[in-house]
Order: structure tokens, then sequence, then C-alpha cells
């Protein structure tokens, strides 16, 4: 499955589309397929945006809005210095915007070919997150800064997405 599959998969989740839940529920505890679906009773209108802000997704409802980078690898840690820096700089470029516009920049992992909650969830760290974005925002893993100032996503250390959805769906 390519990259654009998963940002495909992300955004029927996020938008609660049944067909799409059903097939990542597979495998998920009963506990996660209850979260995955509670999407369901307030679903998000999602965007693709692409290129436009360095985030592939925007998830907008009238209480959140969330701008998404979605990234894949069958690895457990990606690496932004890797690839010529472009994702370090693009991480840059999102953090900036976002803490201007006072939104969360979330990095969504998708660990390919794991069975059950494949999803992990991240934020950058930026200033200025209140409201019930600054809630929500607290509880959100941190993306991992080296000693050097990349970033890295460790998938084990990331929230599970249908955690982070069981709390926006409270």
């Amino acid at each position: 499955m390519a990259g654009s599959n998963f940002e495909r998969e992300l955004k029927g989740i996020l938008q609660g589309d049944r067909k799409t839940l059903d097939r990542v529920v597979k495998g998920c505890s009963p506990e996660e397929r209850e979260n995955y679906l509670s999407i369901e009773r307030k679903p998000f209108m999602v965007v693709r945006a692409a290129g436009s802000f360095g985030v592939d997704l925007v998830a907008i409802r009238s209480d959140l809005s969330l701008p998404i980078e979605v990234k894949s690898s069958s690895s457990k840690k990606i690496t932004f210095s890797h690839s010529s820096g472009k994702a370090q700089e693009q991480a840059e470029r999102m953090k900036a915007e976002c803490q201007r516009a006072g939104v969360i920049p979330l990095y969504a992992f998708r660990l390919k070919g794991y069975r059950g909650d494949a999803w992990r969830v991240f934020a950058l760290d930026v200033e200025g997150i209140v409201g019930v974005a600054g809630l929500l925002y607290e509880k959100i893993p941190r993306v991992h800064i080296t000693s050097r100032g990349g970033y890295i996503l460790n998938w084990d250390e990331g929230m599970k997405l249908s955690e982070l959805i069981g709390l926006l769906s409270m």
C-alpha cells in the first residue's frame, strides 16, 4: 500500500467512514475497536492538502482543527534527517505555521504490516495551544528531537490513534 493510500485510510477513519473503520478494526482489541467506532458520533471533515502547507491532511470540526502529516514505514523508527533533510525542513515549516496559528501539529505514523491498531500519533513541540486543543495537546507524546536537532518518530512511543479518537469522541 503506497503512502497516499495510508493518507486515504486516515482520512476515512477521521471522517467516520464505516467501510474504512470496519477494515481498520480487524485485529484490534475490543477497547481499540470501540474507540475507533466512536468517531462516527463526532466525525471530522478531512481535506487532503498534500504540498500546500507541508501537511497531508487537515481535519476540521466545530471544536478543533488538526493539520496532520502522514508517515509510514515497515521500521518502527523514522529519522527525519535522512532523505537529504527534506522531512526535517518540512517539519520546521509545519511547526512555525502551527505555532503562528495556535493549532496542534500532528504526525500520524502508520506501521506497515502490523495487525491491530497500526497508527501512532505525535505532536511537534509548540507554544500557545489553548482551550480544548490545549487540553488534548498535553496528552499527545512529542516528536523526539536528537542532540543534533533532528526529529525522530519512534512508533513504540506514540499514542495509539484509537486512544486519540477516544479522547476526541468524549
